[in-house]
Order: C-alpha cells, then sequence, then structure tokens
C-alpha cells in the first residue's frame, strides 16, 4: 500500500488558525455546521492514524464579493502548512469577481507555494464556462497547477445546484485538455454524468467526498454498485477517481474503511487511495 492521501478537507476548525470565538461563530455559519468545535493539529494525526491517512489536502474559500468574507484563507493554509509540511497539502482559494483575483492567484503559487486552486461555482455564483475564468485557468496551466471544483450537491448555506451539474464544467475539460481538473463530491447526485465525463476526458478526475445521508458503508455501497455499475470503477474509472473526505463534514475513518471493502482490487485501492492524488498534483 503506498502513500494515502485525503484530496477534499477543510481546515476550517483547527486550532491554529481559529482562535477566537468569534471567528469558531463565523465560521460554523459559513460551512453550516452549527455545533462545530476546533480541533487542535495532536486531534488530526490521531484521526489520521486511525484511518490509515497519510496527507490531507486543505481547501481554502474566498467569498470576497459574493458575501464579504473570506472563509479560510490562504494564508492561513501557508501557516498550517509551515506548522506540518509532512502532512498537509495546500490549495489556494479565489474569489473570481475580486479585481485582484489574478495578483491573488499568483501571489497563492508564486509565493506561498500552494498545490492547486480549489473553486466552488455554486457558492461563488459563476458558470464555469464562463470568459471571466478564463485567465484564471491559463495562469493554472502556467503554472502546471490543478482545480478542485465543487460540483453537485452542497450542504452548505447560499448554495445553488444551478452551477453545480458535472455537466457544466464539459467546456472547461474540452477547450483547456492540459488543465487537470477534479469534480468533487462526485457530482452526487449526477454520479452517471460525472463518469460519463470521465470516460470521455482524460484530464478530468473526481473525488469521493459524498455522504448525505445513510453510513458511508451504505452510502458507497448505493453509488459505487448501483447507481454505477459494480465494476465501473474497478474496471474503467480507476485512473481517475481520488480519496476525498470532505472532512470535518464526513469522518475520515468511516469513509476510507467503507472505500477499502467495495471490494476493488487492491491495486485500484492503491489508486484511488494515494497514487491517482499524486498524479493529479503534478
Amino acid at each position: 500500500m503506498g502513500e494515502v492521501i485525503d484530496i477534499h478537507t477543510h481546515p476550517v476548525f483547527l486550532e491554529p488558525i481559529c482562535a477566537t470565538d468569534a471567528l469558531l461563530e463565523q465560521r460554523r455559519q459559513a460551512m453550516g455546521l452549527y455545533k462545530a468545535g476546533t480541533a487542535s493539529l495532536e486531534h488530526i494525526h490521531n484521526q489520521m492514524r486511525c484511518a490509515g491517512i497519510d496527507r490531507l489536502a486543505l481547501l481554502p474559500l474566498d467569498l470576497s464579493t459574493q458575501e464579504n468574507q473570506v472563509v479560510v484563507s490562504n494564508e492561513e493554509i501557508k501557516q498550517l502548512i509551515d506548522l506540518d509540511p509532512r502532512h498537509f497539502i495546500g490549495f489556494a482559494s479565489v474569489d473570481p469577481y475580486r479585481p485582484d483575483a489574478l495578483d491573488v492567484l499568483e501571489h497563492a503559487f508564486g509565493d506561498l507555494g500552494l498545490a492547486g486552486l480549489k473553486l466552488n461555482p455554486a457558492r461563488q455564483n459563476f458558470s464555469p464556462a464562463s470568459e471571466t475564468l478564463e485567465p484564471i485557468y491559463a495562469l493554472c496551466l502556467r503554472y502546471n497547477k490543478p482545480i478542485i471544483f465543487h460540483a453537485g450537491l452542497s450542504l452548505e448555506p447560499n448554495t445553488s445546484l444551478r452551477y453545480a451539474n458535472p455537466l457544466e464544467f464539459e467546456a472547461v475539460a474540452a477547450r483547456y485538455p492540459k488543465l487537470r481538473v477534479c469534480l468533487a463530491h462526485f457530482g452526487f447526485p449526477w454520479v452517471r454524468e460525472t463518469a460519463a465525463l470521465l470516460l470521455k476526458y482524460p484530464n478530468l478526475y473526481a473525488d469521493t467526498g459524498l455522504l448525505y445521508f445513510d453510513s458511508a458503508r451504505e452510502f458507497y455501497e448505493e453509488v459505487f454498485t448501483r447507481m454505477l455499475g459494480k465494476y465501473w470503477v474497478d474496471r474503467s474509472l480507476r485512473h481517475q477517481v481520488m480519496f476525498g473526505s470532505n472532512n470535518p463534514r464526513f469522518e475520515q475513518i468511516r469513509m476510507a474503511e467503507a472505500l477499502r471493502n467495495l471490494g476493488w482490487r487492491a491495486s485500484t485501492l492503491d489508486l484511488v487511495l494515494g497514487q491517482n492524488a499524486l498524479e493529479f498534483l503534478g
């Protein structure tokens, strides 16, 4: 078994960047996690050990123009990486409507050394195919940085399904064949549409950070053996699916265990749990 990477986590409640009660409450409201408490790095490391996870990708969120807030900033992501470069991989965020969006992203990639970009069209209120995004895509290509897009259902406040259908991203995949793009949450409930896009576009990936009801075992069995064919991932999509937990909304331990018990080949599990993430990250 190689390195295990959780490609989709939100560090909103980590103690080093959530030091005050006011900030904690702001982030509870922003994420729709109204009873969450802060978590120490020691607690995170213990969760990782129990789940058999080696590294976490940390995703920020910039809502400067839409909600007048930055939920987690690029600088806070860099702060966490500096505290634990062994276990953390940092992504950037930028509000595409910011007049200084390209400067923010240049700083995130060039100065902070962040590994990729996270965008949330459903929350940031843009179409992935919009001309507004073209300079951002060009910058990601210049720096060879991948993009994780929120796709599908979101339980966060102020989100819409309008820009979250996986088919919204086909124009991006087709127009930028060298841009590595991940459709988060496997685009649920449009998982067949997501699978179709993965088959058609080798630059597309999807993550497994989907769990909206039932247990992890029941939900993964429904998605990966009934909504999709039992062997679709194991035979045809094995190089484009990455493990993601969407923590802290969902527990990494249960989700990692559920994936390991789907009956996929050991070689497929190695790809999904880590090798594909390494390819995606470049």
